[in-house]
């Protein structure tokens, strides 16, 4: 029996090497049918650590959007289009449909807030021509406005909020 789950494991590899859609299917009715010796124990696991991180990703890539397009919005008035504001509400509600399906990735999506601002920055620079000392270094954006469909930053309201 040694040599046969070998033989199978190896089997096993190679298919997800070569037919990962395959590969999924036959695991799949392993782990049904509690044949869980023959289970790719080894590509299973990476490919549930690779879904957190794909998760974590894409979320990540959704704010990003979202704070680069509030800061066009905000400090690039002249330019705005419904095409920056359909780019908000889509990732917005992607945003928040991740964390509705997975509500463990709130504090992720908070701890990541200033690191997807600072990349936001570096892309508003970039695709606006404005200078970086143009927006502000810390994010001037609560989470509860990132997500809100009803917020839209306003150069005026910002300059307020600063003299308040």
């Amino acid at each position: 029996m040694e040599t046969i789950i070998p033989l199978l494991q190896t089997d096993s590899e190679t298919l997800y090497e070569t037919d990962y859609l395959k590969w999924i299917e036959t695991n799949l009715q392993k782990l049904r049918d509690r044949d869980y010796t023959n289970v790719d124990w080894e590509n299973l696991l990476e490919e549930i650590e690779d879904m957190a991180r794909s998760e974590r990703r894409s979320l990540k890539s959704n704010l990003i959007v979202v704070l680069l397009h509030l800061l066009k919005w905000q400090f690039q008035p002249e330019r705005r289009s419904s095409s920056w504001e359909s780019s908000i509400v889509e990732h917005r509600r992607r945003i928040r449909e991740a964390l509705k399906d997975s509500p463990s990735l709130k504090p992720y999506f908070e701890n990541v807030l200033a690191e997807c601002y600072g990349d936001a920055v570096k892309q508003a620079k970039v695709e606006t021509g404005l200078p970086l000392e143009t927006f502000p270094v810390q994010c001037p954006y609560h989470l509860t406005e990132v997500t809100d469909d009803d917020f839209l930053p306003d150069r005026e309201s910002e300059d307020e909020r600063e003299i308040s």
